[in-house]
């Protein structure tokens, strides 16, 4: 292994597995999709031309992981527009403040594993991995408008996931 693989890519491997976990909701699969994730980057390394290498493996995990889920049907690619969600409260809360005002961490995981993975995914790169909206564009490959409109829609999903359960509804 070369030392600038290990000194560029190897210090994202913590982010990449938390990624893969979150995506996949299997950690086997997670530590075998991050496993083939590396090599991969390891093969095509040369072709790395600098940049956010954190943004590069994590797309490479993402790309990895969806494949896995489409092979295994366990990805629904459509989220769906839920009127009542899309028009809820503009002040939605993050899921730190979530946490902050007294709902546990198993609440929040909870919470944060019903999200379609779309949703998922922003949140988990946003709020548990502090990407910038840029690095999530372009780890998902989607605009940036699209980044923000997800992890928008994400926030409020949580708040009213985080809101059920406290009331005992999931």
């Amino acid at each position: 292994m070369s030392v600038d693989f290990q000194q560029t890519v190897l210090p994202h491997l913590d982010a990449a597995y938390n990624l893969a976990r979150w995506l996949t909701r299997n950690e086997q699969a997670a530590e075998d999709l991050v496993q083939d994730s590396f090599v991969r980057a390891f093969q095509s390394f040369g072709g790395f031309r600098g940049g956010d290498a954190r943004a590069w493996i994590l797309a490479i995990v993402r790309n990895t992981c969806y494949t896995w889920l489409a092979k295994n049907k366990a990805h629904a690619p459509v989220v769906e527009f839920d009127d009542e969600i899309e028009t809820a409260d503009a002040e939605a809360l993050d899921p730190a403040t979530l946490a902050a005002r007294g709902a546990d961490g198993e609440a929040v995981r909870k919470a944060l594993d019903e999200l379609p993975a779309e949703f998922r995914e922003v949140v988990v790169l946003r709020e548990l991995e502090g990407l910038s909206y840029q690095e999530i564009s372009a780890v998902a490959g989607v605009p940036v408008g699209t980044v923000m409109s997800r992890l928008s829609r994400a926030r409020k999903r949580l708040e009213r996931g985080l809101a059920g359960i406290a009331e005992g509804g999931n």
